[in-house]
């Protein structure tokens, strides 16, 4: 699972960042569901903004508060067969670039943030996604597999973290990608209690 990102730094990578509003090179520590992200998508690579909760193209509401699902994840496993990522499976790619996420431990009412980044000197962890278009509003979600070891004690899912070679395959359209996401080496530590536990609530 995938429910709470920081804002990637796009300093210094070949991205073209003319079409967002949103600060490239990070500063918000506590993305969730329904608000705005960065991903990347076309070749060569284009960021745009859209928001994190996929909303199909064919939905009929007024509003994306209408739209009830929990969309924020989905699974590269079986996503292709499922009615609301199936248009967009191999012409919706794309890549949602994070600094880092959140995963948590401990029982309910005293649960502590763990957070997840990039081992050694990479800025950013680069997420397979899926994006569509509602209306006039870009929405997308994360990907999601079986948990590796280094993060199966905390949930048995962890977002999809592309190496180079699996991100060109992600946006080509690959259709052999269950395996993609095993191989991006990750640190984490669990977050010091400064008011943080609260805020990342």
């Amino acid at each position: 699972m995938c429910g709470r990102i920081i804002d990637p730094n796009l300093r210094n990578t070949e991205v073209n960042m003319s079409q967002i509003k949103l600060d490239p090179f990070g500063g918000r520590f506590n993305i969730k569901p329904t608000e705005t992200v960065v991903i990347l998508a076309k070749r060569p690579l284009m960021a745009m903004e859209a928001r994190w909760g996929l909303i199909p193209s064919w939905f009929d509401g007024a509003n994306p508060r209408d739209w009830k699902a929990a969309t924020f994840n989905a699974r590269i496993e079986d996503a292709r067969e499922k009615p609301t990522f199936r248009q967009v499976w191999r012409h919706g790619r794309c890549l949602v670039p994070v600094g880092g996420f959140y995963e948590w431990s401990g029982p309910k009412g005293a649960r502590r943030p763990h957070f997840f980044h990039p081992a050694g000197n990479e800025a950013n962890l680069f997420l397979a996604g899926l994006a569509s278009r509602w209306r006039d509003l870009l929405t997308c979600t994360i990907m999601t597999r079986a948990a590796t070891d280094a993060m199966g004690c905390l949930h048995d899912r962890m977002p999809v973290a592309l190496n180079v070679d699996e991100r060109d395959a992600w946006l080509s359209g690959a259709d052999d990608v269950a395996d993609h996401g095993a191989l991006v080496a990750l640190d984490h530590r669990a977050v010091a209690p400064f008011g943080l536990n609260r805020l990342l609530k």
